[in-house]
């Protein structure tokens, strides 16, 4: 039996969990891996839900979001443009002066 309660009344990490299981393919899948990833780098990491439905990341100010779309898994960081990036991990918002984000697709190795 499903769990009946209201978005209003889960933690964002449980939002999360709901997110990864009802995607239910490659997309929950990679966003999971991606989560432990950056939980594992940083244990002192808050998990928040914000813009109606967006897995965030933050410690002293966001980190990164985790979006989910048809063919992609888009992992945007803030401030990702004032990273270095020596193996050009970066594949995705490259224009901007303020973030930059990584898309994952079907079968992408992490």
């Amino acid at each position: 039996m499903k769990n009946s309660a209201s978005p209003e009344s889960k933690s964002p990490s449980q939002l999360i969990d709901a997110r990864i299981e009802e995607l239910g393919d490659w997309r929950g899948q990679m966003l999971s891996r991606l989560r432990a990833l950056i939980r594992d780098a940083d244990p002192d990491v808050v998990e928040e839900w914000k813009w109606r439905g967006v897995p965030v990341w933050e410690d002293a100010g966001m980190i990164c979001t985790g979006e989910t779309y048809k063919a992609v898994v888009k992992l945007t960081f803030a401030k990702g443009a004032a990273l270095e990036d020596p193996s050009s991990l970066f594949n995705s918002s490259l224009e901007g002066n303020t973030r930059r984000a990584i898309d994952f697709h079907e079968g992408d190795a992490i």
